[in-house]
């Protein structure tokens, strides 16, 4: 798993792949937050950081299948894929060690982004006005979401050759997950059905842990969906190997 895991790594800041994605991803993030006057938190007037946590799920939606499309699509094209299989390593090893090195990346991505908390600590009247808690939540949340964004983009990934088709399709599992069961929640009413909708959202999942209280209820589910795609990818990984 480490030598994948390791693998993957070098693979990303050996090229310009680890640097496009973590500018591409300040740049905008930091538009939004500072930047256009529509959600720049200088003119809100108060110490808040939602803007950031409400709009950066939906940039990770493309950012992180973006990511995830070479990891295995691109050794099933290049034909290194039947290599690793006759290595002595295990599918779970390939499968967990792919995750870990593309949930590292993002995660490392979303570092520097705590320079906007100390920004808005010290910017607000008085310094410290701000709800750490929540922040704490909110940024548990991103990476727990972003595990779970990182093994359906693996699963994606590992479908086909083709990085555009799992480019496409880890965006479309990203957003059933995270705007598409949320709006059907809105459209069935109050019924039954529309509370498992409700809970099987992940905005529903991200916006509790964003209010500072980590219920292990919510973190139990998204490990738990993480880990359904990371068996996908497993099972999928099997069907190559034969």
């Amino acid at each position: 798993m480490f030598a994948i895991f390791r693998k993957e790594v070098n693979s990303f800041f050996n090229s310009l792949i680890a640097y496009i994605v973590m500018a591409a991803f300040l740049v905008a993030v930091g538009l939004i937050v500072w930047v256009f006057p529509d959600t720049s938190v200088l003119d809100y007037g108060y110490a808040d950081l939602n803007t950031f946590f409400t709009l950066t799920p939906y940039v990770l939606l493309f950012l992180i299948p973006a990511i995830t499309m070479r990891s295995v699509a691109e050794e099933i094209r290049n034909g290194t894929i039947e290599l690793l299989l006759t290595k002595p390593l295990t599918d779970w090893s390939l499968v967990v060690g792919k995750f870990l090195a593309n949930w590292l990346l993002v995660a490392l991505t979303l570092l520097p982004t705590l320079l906007y908390y100390l920004s808005v600590y010290w910017l607000g009247n008085p310094p410290g006005n701000i709800d750490s808690a929540a922040v704490v939540g909110s940024y548990i949340g991103l990476l727990l979401l972003s595990g779970v964004l990182v093994a359906m983009g693996l699963w994606a990934s590992s479908l086909n050759d083709n990085q555009i088709v799992a480019f496409v399709l880890g965006v479309f599992l990203g957003f059933v997950w995270y705007v598409g069961f949320g709006a059907l929640t809105q459209l069935l009413g109050s019924s039954g059905l529309a509370s498992v909708f409700s809970w099987i959202a992940l905005d529903e999942q991200y916006q509790a842990l964003g209010r500072g209280l980590v219920d292990s209820r919510n973190v139990i589910y998204l490990l738990s969906l993480t880990a359904f795609f990371l068996y996908l990818t497993y099972w999928r990984i099997g069907q190559l190997r034969r």
